[in-house]
């Protein structure tokens, strides 16, 4: 156990999650010099929002590996990653698959907050089960200061966010539904259901 620097005792991070926090990724990481910027990047700003927040340090190191690791396999194809999903999981949309591998890979190196896991595995659809992480890093993926389009807007919900997560999320949420119905694309059950369950909150 340890103590952040509040005096409060904390459960210590499991070593990849520590080294996460400051920038290192697993040996069997496969993502990219363009890829490792825009994880730094949703890692800063993850960290940012959690300090604005008042979490504690270890709090603060957690949202920042959650960031961090997010992409950790976004360069792996998806007939490398079906090794690490479940049958269930393999119908999902291919260009997923790096949530759920990664959130296995990381389990099977021995971390076992299913908290953070569960942020990782479904950063990109959502799920209606998140916790705070989950809802950070699914709105930290989307607001990360490199994101050419919207800028203006961007920049406000990231102001937002630490004070109003829920809504900026909600906001996000349904900017993407709007878009892909325009488009008169899919829209995924789980993301629905993300969407259903920020409405159910205040």
């Amino acid at each position: 156990m340890a103590k952040d620097n509040d005096g409060a005792t904390q459960k210590e991070l499991h070593s990849i999650v520590s080294a996460a926090a400051r920038g290192r990724l697993p040996p069997w990481a496969d993502c990219g010099r363009k890829r490792r910027e825009h994880m730094g990047r949703v890692s800063d700003l993850m960290g940012t929002w959690a300090e604005l927040q008042g979490r504690r340090k270890t709090e603060v190191n957690r949202w920042r590996a959650a960031g961090f690791l997010h992409d950790v396999v976004r360069e792996s194809s998806p007939d490398e990653l079906r090794q690490y999903m479940s049958e269930k999981r393999l119908a999902l949309p291919p260009k997923a698959y790096h949530g759920p591998a990664g959130a296995a890979l990381l389990a099977q190196d021995g971390v076992g907050d299913e908290e953070f896991l569960h942020a990782i595995r479904w950063h990109t659809l959502g799920s209606p089960s998140f916790g705070p992480i989950g809802k950070a890093l699914y709105a930290a993926d989307f607001l990360e200061p490199g994101r050419r389009s919207r800028r203006r807007w961007r920049e406000g919900l990231r102001e937002r966010a630490p004070r109003n997560l829920d809504r900026v999320v909600r906001e996000i949420v349904g900017s993407k539904i709007d878009y892909l119905v325009r488009a008169e694309m899919p829209v995924h059950r789980r993301t629905v259901r993300f969407w259903n369950s920020l409405l159910d909150d205040p």
